[in-house]
């Protein structure tokens, strides 16, 4: 069992899916295509991993399906298909009920306040609430990932731990 967790944003999760008009995502030096997040995942399901669908990614992933210029049906059973893995708690998706908590009364009191100030630097809620969703599971201890094409939503990835080094005894 692993304890890595990946989150999936809307640019790794569209490729994946082979949304129409978005299939390809990132930079040239990070570049995300299908056949990239198929084989990261394959890897990751083997080794155990979990894997995140943010309520963010879930929406945005479907507006981008229910806008593409085709295959918005079969898309959309794909989508489905994994949401209703995560609903049902399916290896290798976490259960979508672990994120309830960050839409509590509380955590949407931290979302207004915190979100204005970062939007006026181009930050979208979803991206935030990602970021939330990121270091939720980075403080339960997991190894965090995000997996995305977008650089600024990578530099909120949790930072790693830090393993240490056994010392030899004198």
């Amino acid at each position: 069992m692993s304890n890595r967790v990946l989150i999936l944003d809307t640019s790794v999760l569209c490729c994946w899916l082979q949304v129409p008009g978005k299939e390809k995502a990132g930079p040239k030096d990070d570049f995300w295509d299908h056949a990239r997040i198929a084989q990261l995942l394959e890897k990751e399901r083997s080794q155990g991993s979990t894997f995140v669908l943010p309520i963010a990614t879930l929406i945005e992933t479907g507006n981008h399906i229910a806008k593409a210029p085709g295959q918005r049906y079969e898309r959309a059973q794909d989508l489905a298909r994994y949401l209703k893995e995560a609903a049902d708690a399916q290896s290798p998706w976490a259960a979508f009920t672990e994120q309830s908590s960050l839409w509590e009364t509380d955590n949407l009191r931290t979302l207004a306040a915190t979100w204005p100030e970062l939007a006026a630097g181009g930050v979208s809620i979803g991206d935030h609430t990602i970021k939330d969703v990121a270091e939720y599971y980075a403080q339960a201890g997991y190894f965090v990932e995000i997996l995305t094409g977008d650089a600024g939503l990578k530099a909120y990835e949790p930072i790693k731990p830090v393993s240490s080094i056994p010392r030899r005894r004198r």
